[in-house]
């Protein structure tokens, strides 16, 4: 192979010419890319919407304190945070936003006090209004709350005296709502029941409505954009919005046509031809171990699977599950948190799982005491799942304080709910993981002598696991709200959607060129050209989920922009999936389904992650969508479509290389692959998509708070598409029991070898 360094932009050696490599390129990229975005970190801390010490009626009555805010937060989060309603538009869906909400309840008790000093006005009551009356008042509403108040040099924050007795007939209405529950939203009864954490959660809640409604100094708009959407109090989106979206989509074609001019200008790789069926190799004791993780994942798949279909069914039946009452003992604060961390977990132990199978076979080296390292790896990681998850379920039914909550049990923010304790014991289980990685992998570095081969890619893609995840300790339950979500969006975005599918890219990239598929050095411009287009858009891309977290307006400019352009390397899934083809049909007997869950991974990228990840990233458009069912139907096609399913097809690759022919029946696999495929398009299509568009509509048209209110939430056409989610989860639910049984049995027939010790430096192919 020719050494990296000097390959130019076709991979080909170019001695002599200076220019940039690819390896230079992605190093200059990834400088700049989180040089902005630490630098965007910087002004978001300094421009985060202040915490009031005090905050005052005119009478000089002490309404709410600092104090109280922060208890509030804390305690909010204790319980279950954002599975369980969102803030900002952050969190679930199926309880009001909090922000939304009680800023409306809040516009609606002020409007009363100022047209006849009657608080308990109602949305009915404006409505009856004839509309130049109804026009006046929305005026005096929006004049009460746009009006910034707060003084920087005392930091207290003085409310109108309408303004005042409106936020206490919010704290009436909450106290009860928060002490009694609700069944349509599956807000239990007694999720509070002491009357000062009401207070203090309502407090926190009522602070978020004040930013989100409040101008920032010297501009005509919210803290938070003016999110979320209520004519009531003057709330529409900013004209730049508007604007920034059509850059986006210029930017979005333009790049797609430099793209497109620069790959097709490029010569096609050679496919090259592989054995109709290439040689077995007899399982090392460690990944006869490796094969045990498969077995784990797949079990967490099933029970991730069944808290869904439970999660769902609490939007029809808010209290219960066909009668049995699930909401005394698995919440739905509960399930929504063990579905999300399930799925991640499930997840990431098949790609760890794939990395510890994948080193020793791609050096053809086995350190002693592997075998050990990977059972006390998956021990450890059984503790933290199992743990993490006893600890949630506790958090969220009330069993730990405050501050126990946030080290053992639920950290309140979404996709990172396990408690610290938990979190920093999985952090210290993936640098394990990557030491034994390394270990296994040590003689295939010493062998390439470049450090920017494809060996060496491997090990930097892997030391981004554990780094980045690390990334989630840089806040607590008591960070100011702006900053958490920044350092957790950090972790969400690039973490599980950049460096993870990095290291994915690499290892599909090494494992073709392995298997005799690709050129080397092939294989190794095609993983530059792939990160450097991934990570070039996407870790800039990072700020367009922080539009209305309380940011500065240029977060949107900016994330708008780069974000768009994380399409650009999804189209370039279109030609791999071409790609993918060619080399399936060279190894359709052997490879086949592997090389299908590949391809399905290709194609839900560029459907789930590309088409319904830009249908919520204009901010004009996400401005009406934050916050309801539209982002589901590009979570579930992303999260699965594409990472369950590249999950799955490494998990193959592996086991079909050391699972005999007589144990592997493709039977199993075929049905799992369409049950799953065809039953999350039914999800989708029969579900979610007309779930999430007909609250889209409301939301336009009426505002955020009217989308997730009970009227919506409860209505006939919500309910009817919940219910038509259930053929599609059924057929889901089947292909995932299909895929375990086929995990199980090949397992059971990889522990059937006899157990001997295999030599270190080749691996013995089993006889055909």
């Amino acid at each position: 192979m020719a050494d990296s360094t000097l390959l130019d932009a076709k991979g080909a050696i170019s001695p002599g010419r200076r220019q940039l490599t690819l390896p230079a390129w992605l190093a200059l990229i990834c400088i700049i890319a989180f040089s902005v975005l630490l630098w965007a970190g910087a002004v978001i801390s300094k421009n985060a919407p202040p915490v009031p010490d005090i905050v005052r009626s005119p009478n000089q009555e002490i309404l709410v304190t600092q104090a109280n805010i922060q208890s509030g937060q804390e305690i909010y989060l204790s319980r279950g945070g954002q599975d369980i309603g969102s803030i900002w538009g952050h969190g679930s869906y199926l309880a009001p936003d909090w922000t939304a909400d009680v800023l409306h309840r809040w516009g609606l008790a002020t409007a009363g006090i100022l047209y006849n000093n009657n608080p308990s006005f109602s949305q009915k009551d404006l409505q009856a209004l004839p509309a130049p009356e109804r026009a006046s008042l929305q005026a005096r509403v929006s004049e009460q709350f746009k009006t910034n108040r707060y003084s920087p040099e005392t930091h207290e924050l003085l409310l109108t005296d309408a303004q005042s007795k409106g936020l206490q007939e919010v704290f009436k209405d909450y106290h009860e709502l928060l002490a009694k529950g609700s069944a349509i939203h599956s807000i239990p009864s007694g999720w509070f029941k002491d009357d000062s954490q009401i207070h203090d959660v309502t407090a926190f809640f009522a602070w978020t409505s004040w930013a989100a409604s409040a101008n920032r100094p010297n501009a005509p708009f919210s803290y938070t954009a003016n999110w979320p959407h209520d004519d009531l109090i003057g709330n529409q989106p900013p004209a730049q919005f508007l604007i920034w979206s059509i850059v986006s989509v210029i930017v979005l074609i333009a790049g797609i046509g430099i793209f497109l001019f620069i790959y097709l200008k490029e010569e096609d790789d050679e496919v090259l031809p592989v054995p109709a069926r290439p040689a077995v190799r007899i399982p090392t004791p460690s990944q006869k171990v490796t094969s045990l993780f498969f077995g784990v994942a797949m079990a967490l798949f099933l029970v991730q699977i069944m808290m869904g279909m439970f999660t769902a069914h609490y939007a029809v039946e808010g209290e219960g599950f066909y009668g049995i009452p699930l909401n005394l003992y698995l919440p739905y604060a509960a399930t929504r948190t063990w579905h999300l961390q399930l799925a991640i977990f499930w997840i990431a132990t098949c790609w760890l799982a794939a990395g510890l199978y994948f080193a020793p076979r791609f050096s053809g080296y086995e350190p002693k005491g592997q075998a050990l390292g990977n059972s006390v790896l998956l021990g450890a990681l059984t503790v933290v799942v199992v743990g993490s998850l006893i600890g949630s379920w506790s958090a969220v039914q009330g069993l730990f304080s405050v501050k126990n909550s946030f080290l053992w049990g639920h950290q309140g923010y979404e996709y990172i709910e396990l408690g610290r304790v938990w979190q920093i014991l999985l952090i210290a289980a993936m640098i394990f993981w990557l030491w034994l990685l390394y270990r296994g992998f040590k003689p295939a570095l010493q062998k390439e002598k470049s450090p920017t081969g494809l060996s060496h890619f491997f090990l930097y893609s892997a030391i981004t696991i554990p780094l980045f995840y690390s990334v989630g300790l840089m806040y607590t339950n008591h960070t100011p709200l702006s900053i958490a979500e920044y350092w957790r969006w950090w972790v969400i975005h690039l973490w599980v959607e950049g460096f993870f599918e990095v290291f994915a890219t690499v290892v599909i990239a090494y494992l073709c060129s392995e298997l005799g598929f690709l050129r080397r050095s092939s294989a190794l411009r095609a993983t530059y050209l792939t990160t450097l287009l991934y990570l070039g858009s996407g870790v800039i891309g990072t700020l367009h989920h922080l539009y209305f977290s309380g940011t500065p307006s240029f977060i949107a400019a900016i994330g708008s922009v780069f974000s768009a352009l994380e399409v650009v390397p999804l189209t370039l899934i279109g030609f791999e999936i071409l790609k993918t083809l060619k080399l399936s049909k060279e190894a359709e007997g052997f490879y086949r389904w592997p090389l299908r869950f590949f391809i399905a991974t290709c194609i839900w990228n560029l459907i789930g992650a590309g088409v319904f990840g830009f249908l919520i990233n204009p901010p004009i458009v996400l401005y009406y969508s934050q916050g309801i069912n539209t982002t589901p139907i590009h979570a579930h096609a992303a999260l699965f479509g594409v990472y369950g399913c590249l999950a799955i097809a490494l998990m193959l690759f592996a086991l079909r290389e050391f699972v005999p022919d007589d144990a592997w029946d493709d039977r199993w696999i075929k049905f799992a692959f369409w049950a799953i495929n065809i039953g999350l398009v039914m999800m989708l299509i029969f579900g979610l998509i007309p779930n999430g568009f007909y609250q889209l509509a409301q939301s336009v048209e009426y505002g955020t708070w009217y989308a997730r209110s009970a009227e919506v939430i409860g209505s006939p056409w919500m309910r009817w598409t919940v219910w038509l989610r259930i053929p599609g989860d059924i057929v889901f639910a089947l292909g995932t029991v299909s895929m375990f049984i086929f995990t199980m049995k090949a397992i059971f027939a990889i522990f059937q070898f006899p157990v001997k010790t295999y030599p270190h430096k080749e691996f013995q192919p089993i006889e055909k």
